[in-house]
């Protein structure tokens, strides 16, 4: 039976990362970097796909599981009839190749275990040659080495191309598991220990989380959302991936299946604003320093999403042997989407570059002429109709949110050039521009019958990126316009305290068949909105409801199916997780004015 999503948990090193089911089987990993092949692909298809179990014989789910303090190193504890053990999950960060570490200990009584290894690299599709090598196992195919061996030993056997052990633990005794990975051309890299490695990483993590500024009533969940957020980073270049997953269903059974282990310019300005404001200086200079790299070159070349290292091709496939998460397909790899053309990244790249400068981020000269390139292109071009922020596959239209970014583009110019007047720039022209993008989406994208912003000018579609105007300051939170958009989204977008980003319905405008759950970004961006609007008791109680919705390890996906009562989408969820951080970062902006 397929495991729901939130039962999952995540591990990682900052360069790649696997999820953890609660009946102790790591069903996705993909080494040795977020995008590369799956060597465990269960999660989008089944055992045969590779997965590795450590948990008590003949046991299921775990009684129960947590992170260990403020880290990133599972617990899962299951008691059973003859005693009580835990298996603590965690992967090192590297010196040299990734390590997956799972340490089995007894805590009451006498426990038998059982594991079953079953590598399968290239998403599933290729089995690997196994082999005794100085006591441990070794699986080779291809340029693909892995290394599992235990201390102490224990007894494996091979079993349907699978490795399966059998050992018992009693309390105070342990049994640590270690898979090490490395190119098959080299040789077996150094030896870590596993006991040494989990209190070092205990350590890391700890002291990481102790720089979070953060000290309000959410703290446990901002800082369980900072810490995903820095799994998510890629540590070699400071990219963060949107997800570490792909084709988990934005509605079960679906086709809405997507790659999402690249690095979005959506998410900056919204990822940048939390890491500076949570005190995470160091994470936003790499992000900001990752986004000028990626950036750099033709200002038409201009990509909404690049990969971790900022490659630009990104081209999609259908993995056709895998049978997708619950029966979803197409699985797909690598995302299309990156040729697609979305104005509002100039203005989130524009507004990133700002909110660096704000927090005073050591300046970067070249960001800002960079910044020019990039305005001199949209000044161009903010006429245009374009695919938008959620990358819909239908016609281009004239999105409103895609005009709102325009004018952010053009007002952060100004503001820069107004505080800093030894930066070459015209502030005039690019005011003349700010100006011009606002009359043209009050005039085109305002429906003064209904008081609600559209979705794309002359459609009476509602999008509940129109949320974000008040955020980025096109209209004051208050302004009646405002107020109309968050009353005309709560009654045509939301179900309760959770908001779509779009109706699918009839022909839909992203050309897709099919639906999709509510959207956990934008129902964060109405408790924003609701926030900004003064109403800051209402939006307390509809954030506590989202806080609700969190997995019991505190992890989001993209989305949340509230008939079914499920996460949905590929998990977890970076954007899900900038969102919780910025709600909780404003309402104590809030409760500290007073």
């Amino acid at each position: 039976m397929t495991l729901r999503i939130e039962d999952y948990a995540l591990i990682g090193d900052l360069q790649t990362a696997a999820l953890v089911s609660a009946t102790g089987s790591v069903d996705w990993l993909c080494l040795p970097r977020f995008d590369s092949a799956a060597c465990f692909a269960a999660l989008v298809g089944n055992e045969e796909n590779g997965h590795w179990r450590i948990a008590p014989r003949g046991a299921g789910r775990c009684t129960r599981r947590g992170y260990v303090g403020d880290s990133l190193v599972l617990e899962s504890v299951w008691e059973t009839r003859t005693g009580t053990v835990r298996v603590l999950d965690f992967m090192p960060q590297r010196d040299e190749a990734p390590d997956l570490v799972r340490i089995v200990e007894g805590v009451t009584g006498s426990v038998e275990m059982a594991a079953t290894l079953r590598l399968r690299f290239d998403y599933g599709s290729v089995v690997p040659w196994m082999r005794r090598a100085d006591g441990h196992r070794v699986a080779v195919a291809g340029p693909d080495a892995v290394w599992l061996r235990s201390e102490p030993q224990v007894k494996t056997w091979g079993q349907q191309f699978s490795t399966c052990s059998s050992f018992t633990v009693a309390a105070g005794e342990s049994v640590a598991f270690l898979l090490t990975w490395h190119p098959s051309h080299k040789s077996r890299p150094p030896l870590i220990d596993p006991h040494e490695s989990l209190r070092h990483t205990l350590e890391d993590w700890t002291a990481w989380a102790s720089v979070c500024g953060y000290r309000g009533p959410y703290r446990e969940a901002v800082v369980r959302s900072l810490i995903t957020l820095k799994a998510l980073t890629y540590a070699p270049t400071g990219g963060i991936v949107a997800a570490p997953t792909t084709s988990l269903p934005e509605e079960l059974g679906g086709v809405r299946n997507w790659d999402y282990r690249f690095c979005w310019l959506r998410d900056s300005a919204l990822t940048l604003g939390s890491l500076v404001s949570a005190g995470y200086h160091e994470e936003a200079a790499a992000w900001r320093d990752w986004l000028l790299r990626a950036v750099a070159g033709d200002p038409a070349d201009l990509q909404i999403m690049y990969g971790i290292a900022g490659e630009r091709r990104l081209p999609e496939f259908e993995v056709e042997w895998l049978g997708g998460y619950g029966g979803a397909v197409p699985v797909r790899v690598g995302n299309e989407a990156a040729t697609q053309l979305q104005l509002d990244v100039y203005g989130e790249v524009i507004d990133s570059l700002f909110v660096c400068r704000q927090a005073g981020l050591p300046a970067e000269r070249h960001a800002w002429n960079i910044q020019l390139s990039l305005l001199g292109f949209l000044e161009s071009t903010w006429r245009q109709p374009d695919e938008g922020l959620w990358e819909v596959r239908g016609p281009r239209r004239h999105f409103v949110h895609s005009k709102v970014m325009a004018w952010a583009a053009a007002d952060r110019a100004v503001r820069t050039l107004e505080t800093d007047r030894s930066l070459p720039g015209e502030a005039a022209r690019w005011r003349a521009m700010r100006d011009e993008v606002h009359r043209e989406v009050c005039e085109k994208g305002y429906d003064p019958v209904r008081n609600t912003f559209t979705q794309s000018y002359g459609s009476e579609e509602l999008d509940a990126a129109t949320l974000l105007i008040p955020h980025v300051g096109f209209l004051p939170g208050d302004d009646p316009r405002v107020l109309g958009t968050i009353e005309a989204v709560r009654r045509e977008l939301a179900v309760g305290p959770l908001v779509r980003r779009y109706s699918t319905a009839g022909a839909g405008v992203d050309g897709l068949p099919g639906g999709e759950g509510t959207f956990l970004a934008c129902s964060f961006w109405l408790t924003d909105a609701l926030c900004m609007a003064g109403r800051h008791e209402e939006a307390r109680e509809l954030f506590e409801q989202l806080l609700a919705l969190r997995n019991d390890v505190g992890l989001l996906s993209e989305e949340y199916d509230p008939a079914a009562e499920r996460l949905l989408g590929n998990y977890p969820q970076a954007f899900s997780h900038i969102g919780l951080v910025n709600t909780a970062l404003a309402l104590a902006r809030h409760d500290e004015a007073g």
